[in-house]
Formats: structure tokens, C-alpha cells, sequence
């Protein structure tokens, strides 16, 4: 089985289910409770990066199965869409998130990025694991970055059920003034974004992440984004 998509597969389906099964629900509130915090963390952390190094391995072993063209407008829309993606990691990450998984009560009416989406870094790699699934146009590629989009989602699915179990109408009054889907309380008429909320310094930090992104992907990965 070493070294096709079915490996592949089964790395992506255990990769995914240890992440959405256990964090975030009352399992992981069951073993924090039995073994405390910060083991629970650091043996998470331990069994991540094993399943991350089988992942990637099983990838870089898979057999090529093409399964559409991605010529230069996907390749191009990817780069659109990855601009987005840069923007919203940059502007959620290094926040006191209100959605972190070990974020406690005493939540206050969201503010800048948090009233796009109450899920930005969730967001933001979702979407890059989108555009690289589709800018690829192979099996190994939708089975990889299709379990990093699930993953994504699903997990911030998970934390918005996790909050309103453990905050109840405190969440509640929360989530009102956001939304999971970027903008939808905006279209919504359920908040508003003022101009100044994001700063300066988080879209100068979304475009250098974008471009550090651009920059470092063909001698990293070997492939340029554009395919030149």
C-alpha cells in the first residue's frame, strides 16, 4: 500500500478525524480532565506531527493522476484567491482570538477582522488549501489539500459548537454581531466595519505574507505559482 493514493487516503482520513474528533468536543474536555492541560497539549502536539510526517510523506510518494487542466487562468485565480488567504491569517493571527479553543468567557463585542469572520486564520487556510487543490488538478492534490480544507472548516465548525455549549448566551450575543462565512453579518446588516479597525500594520502584514508566500514557493517547493 506504501506509496499510492490509498495510503495517501488513509493518512488524510486518520490526519483529519483525530483533529475533529477530539478537539474541541467533550472528549478532549474528558482527557484534559484526566491527565490535565498541558499533557493533553504536548501528547496532541507529539501525535500532529507524526500523522503531518506520515501526510506529507504518503504525498511526496503518491502516484500523478491528473484529473483536470489548470491552465493560466486557474493559476492566476489562485493567486487572487491567495491574496485573500494572506490577508485574513495576517489579521487574525497574534490576536486574543475569541474562537481559540482554549479561550475562556468574558468575550467582548467583536472588532476589526473578527466582524469579517469570526474564523479568519480558519478562513485564510481554508482557502489556501482551495486554491492549491485546484491549481494543482490532481487525485493526490484533492485527497492532500481537500482533507487541510476539511479540516479547516470543520474545525471552526467544531469551536463555534464547542463555545455556545460553554458560553451559552454570551455566545450567543457574540456570534450576533459576527459570522462564520466572511462578510455575511455585514451583508446582513448585523454589524458594521469601520474603517480603521484593521490599523496600518495588518495590511502592510497581509501583503508581506503574500508576497513572502510568492517569494519563497519555487525554491521551496520547487514549482513556480504561476507555473513559469
Amino acid at each position: 500500500m506504501t506509496g499510492t493514493l490509498t495510503e495517501l487516503a488513509l493518512a488524510a482520513a486518520v490526519f483529519v478525524a483525530s483533529h475533529v474528533l477530539v478537539s474541541g468536543t467533550r472528549l478532549r474536555d474528558r482527557l484534559v480532565s484526566k491527565i490535565g492541560k498541558r499533557p493533553f497539549q504536548a501528547a496532541f502536539s507529539a501525535l500532529s506531527l507524526l500523522l503531518i510526517w506520515w501526510l506529507v510523506g504518503a504525498y511526496r510518494g503518491a502516484p500523478y493522476v491528473g484529473l483536470w487542466e489548470t491552465g493560466p487562468g486557474v493559476r492566476h485565480g489562485a493567486m487572487a484567491v491567495m491574496f485573500v488567504a494572506s490577508f485574513l491569517v495576517a489579521a487574525g493571527f497574534g490576536l486574543s482570538s475569541p474562537t481559540g479553543v482554549d479561550f475562556g468567557g468574558g468575550l467582548k463585542a467583536p472588532a476589526g477582522i473578527f466582524k469579517v469572520t469570526r474564523h479568519p486564520v480558519m478562513w485564510g487556510i481554508g482557502l489556501w488549501a482551495l486554491v492549491h487543490m485546484a491549481a494543482n488538478g490532481d487525485a493526490a492534490g484533492v485527497i492532500l489539500f481537500g482533507a487541510m480544507a476539511v479540516l479547516a472548516f470543520a474545525g471552526a465548525f467544531s469551536i463555534d459548537v464547542k463555545k455556545r455549549r460553554l458560553l451559552g448566551e454570551e455566545w450567543s450575543r457574540f456570534a450576533a454581531e459576527t459570522s462564520f462565512i466572511p462578510f455575511a453579518a455585514m451583508i446582513g446588516g448585523r454589524t458594521r466595519l469601520g474603517a480603521r479597525e484593521f490599523g496600518v500594520w495588518r495590511p502592510i502584514a497581509g501583503v508581506a505574507l503574500f508576497a513572502a508566500l510568492y517569494l519563497a514557493h519555487e525554491p521551496v517547493i520547487g514549482v513556480s505559482p504561476l507555473g513559469l
